[in-house]
């Protein structure tokens, strides 16, 4: 089987290594003896990667930090329609 590339929108495709690293830790997230689902989103292992990752976004795309980096729920479309809602008030 060859590998499928995908350079749609989204979903994007994923590589096999992150997806190995993905399925080792599905059930024992950093060796903490849970899943990274069942990861409390106020507990100290989840805030160290937001932290984390804000710090890599910024390093990557040069955010300086007079700006916010947000974590939202939505895509891109939802975030769109809260736009207009913001805008409107």
């Amino acid at each position: 089987m060859s590998q499928v590339f995908n350079f749609s929108a989204g979903p994007a495709m994923i590589f096999p290594e992150v997806l190995q690293k993905a399925q080792n830790e599905l059930t024992n997230w950093l060796n903490q003896g849970v899943s990274v689902m069942e990861v409390s989103h106020r507990g100290k292992y989840f805030m160290e990667l937001v932290t984390q990752a804000e710090k890599d976004l910024r390093e990557v795309y040069n955010i300086p930090d007079n700006y916010r980096v947000l974590f939202l729920q939505g895509g891109a479309r939802g975030q769109f329609c809260r736009d207009s809602d913001e805008l409107d008030r």
